[in-house]
């Protein structure tokens, strides 16, 4: 038990930024000591989780704190998230039955199979790369069924953010960095990112005040301003401006979906993912199950990362037979995936003094085939 939830700890918590609701919080360093009694926000930014903390001080839901923070990293951390892209949310409730929000975006009517032929690239960037939006949808759904506060008091931490200004962190910077040459080609991007032509720097003030203005919009109008109102009717006008296909009927169809989440048994502990399209929870199992195969305590010097990161390989190769499963049949990947009979079979062929090329991962080396 304890190895499983170290390996937890250790994969996915490890850099994240956490702050109690009530406790001792140390933000010297990275890694953050954390005293709590009844609960705790953890985002990749401690002002999100700070705005998270607050939401739970005043009384709100999980769910409440959940959107705050979300609804502030896509101001504060806008290359990783943002009411223009889509999540995922894992619910458990103390009474009843717990439930994953599959809020991820969806492909435009207009879109085609064969629309990147000949550009692989197009996947990634440009106008046909945008699909309609569905954080914002998921995160009112959420909220209109466990919320407890106000929903303009969950929006408008961010917005103040985006109106008043917010410091460029290390990470945002390094994602500017990585992007600088379509940042300055894009007017909206070098407005925002820039100052006498440079990108600015970690700890400068970072004004946005059309995305406050989106924000404000959504505080008073709810999310139709979004999807069947004046926001939704500006961000067609821009994609389609620049060739995208999106449209407003797009927008008005989206339908946020109900999902039963992933439940395994590893070493006792009962855990919970997000099902398909999210490879997420069905990774983590196997991972889990990999490791398991060692035994418990878990070891955390070089071996133990070596062997952690095997598993993380096999995972990833495996999860890119996943798929949507409104239109793909991905059962017998999921199952694999959740098996801890394969599990065991992909373990063996984990070497404690190498590694390989990625033909040996997921299942598919010679190995496994013998």
């Amino acid at each position: 038990m304890l190895m499983s939830r170290s390996i937890l700890i250790f994969l996915f918590f490890s850099l994240l930024s956490f702050t109690s609701i009530q406790g001792t919080t140390l933000t010297k360093s990275r890694g953050e000591r954390i005293t709590a009694r009844h609960g705790a926000v953890a985002t990749d930014d401690g002002r999100c989780s700070r705005i998270g903390r607050n939401v739970l001080r005043e009384g709100g839901h999980a769910v409440d704190a959940s959107v705050a923070a979300a609804l502030c990293l896509g101001v504060v951390s806008p290359a990783s998230s943002g009411i223009g892209g889509g999540a995922f949310m894992l619910i458990r409730p103390a009474q009843g039955k717990e439930e994953a929000i599959d809020m991820r975006e969806s492909a435009p009517m207009l879109a085609s199979q064969n629309m990147y032929a000949g550009n692989a690239a197009l996947k990634a960037s440009g106008a046909l790369s945008v699909a309609v939006p569905g954080e914002l949808a998921g995160l009112h759904k959420a909220w209109k069924q466990y919320g407890k506060l106000p929903w303009n008091r969950l929006v408008s931490p961010a917005e103040h953010l985006a109106r008043n200004g917010f410091k460029i962190s290390r990470y945002l910077h390094m994602q500017m960095v990585k992007t600088e040459s379509g940042i300055m080609v894009d007017k909206g991007l070098h407005d925002l990112f820039t100052s006498n032509e440079t990108l600015l720097k970690p700890g400068d003030i970072c004004y946005n005040k059309k995305l406050a203005k989106t924000l404000r919009a959504i505080s008073e109008y709810g999310v139709e301003a979004f999807y069947n109102g004046s926001v939704g009717l500006d961000l067609v006008r821009d994609v389609q401006k620049v060739g995208g296909i999106l449209t407003m009927e797009d927008l008005q169809n989206y339908r946020v979906k109900l999902r039963e989440p992933i439940s395994a048994d590893v070493l006792g502990l009962k855990i919970l993912g997000v099902p398909p399209p999210s490879a997420g929870g069905a990774a983590l199992v196997l991972i889990l199950n990999i490791l398991a195969q060692y035994g418990v305590p878990f070891d955390f010097g070089p071996l133990g990362i070596h062997r952690a990161i095997e598993a993380l390989k096999h995972a990833f190769a495996l999860k890119m037979n996943l798929g949507d499963p409104d239109y793909v049949n991905v059962k017998e990947v999921a199952a694999d995936l959740l098996s801890p009979k394969f599990a065991a079979e992909l373990k063996k062929t984990i070497y404690d003094n190498m590694t390989f090329n990625s033909s040996h991962y997921g299942g598919q080396s010679d190995f496994f085939d013998s």
